[in-house]
């Protein structure tokens, strides 16, 4: 089994955007400790990883534990102060992806008051050492869901609030990349997958499942 130091609490599969997929999700979530990570963009809904309002409301639905992951025009709102309408129920989490260069001290505060409302903790995203600032949680992500693998990933201790790091994963290599993680002992922290659990850019359950197998029963 993999150390307390070196095991995420929880993985984070983002993409799913099939009511198929439900029953499956349903099935590995029982076993293995998952969240399932939904975007929302209203342009490119309906498209491959991007659920339509009806399957994003079949999700919500399931009992599975979900994170909202908000894109695009609804995410600049967002860290903009603005109050998009979108329908958040049955969600946990919110990760605002609202750009590519980090966030602004009124940015991290505009997120975590939208989060509030809705009863959330909002996760932004960092490309360097992991914040301080326990308003959110942080993600550390230089791929944005393009599968890229970082060279170097930043150390997080028992300081910082919840992180997680995303990047290039595959059930190739994560049980390596688990181990150089710089996770201080008994630090909880997450790790994200999006272009890793996909084959012809449909979600893969299979590949899910090595994942956790890879990461949990080792």
């Amino acid at each position: 089994m993999t150390s307390a130091k070196k095991s995420p609490a929880f993985i984070t599969f983002t993409g799913v955007d099939r009511v198929d997929l439900i029953p499956g999700m349903q099935a590995l979530a029982a076993r293995y400790p998952v969240e399932w990570g939904v975007l929302f963009q209203d342009a490119r809904e309906g498209q491959p990883r991007f659920p339509t309002g009806d399957v994003r409301q079949a999700i919500r639905c399931s009992g599975l534990r979900l994170s909202a992951h908000v894109c695009g025009e609804a995410a600049r709102a967002i860290v903009a102060g603005q109050s998009p309408e979108l329908d958040l129920a049955g969600f946990a989490r919110i990760q605002i992806n609202h750009g590519f260069l980090g966030s602004s001290d009124i940015e991290i505060r505009n997120s975590h008051t939208y989060a509030a409302r809705y009863g959330m903790r909002a996760a932004l995203q960092c490309q360097g050492d992991f914040p301080s600032d326990t308003r959110v949680d942080w993600l550390y992500d230089l791929s944005f869901g393009t599968g890229v693998q970082p060279k170097v990933w930043p150390p997080l201790d028992a300081d910082h609030p919840l992180c997680g790091y995303s990047g290039g994963f595959s059930s190739a290599n994560i049980a390596a990349l688990l181990d150089a993680f710089p996770v201080a002992s008994q630090v909880a922290y997450w790790i994200d997958m999006e272009s890793g659990v996909r084959t012809d850019d449909q979600f893969d359950l299979e590949k899910c499942a090595a994942i956790c197998r890879q990461v949990f029963d080792r």
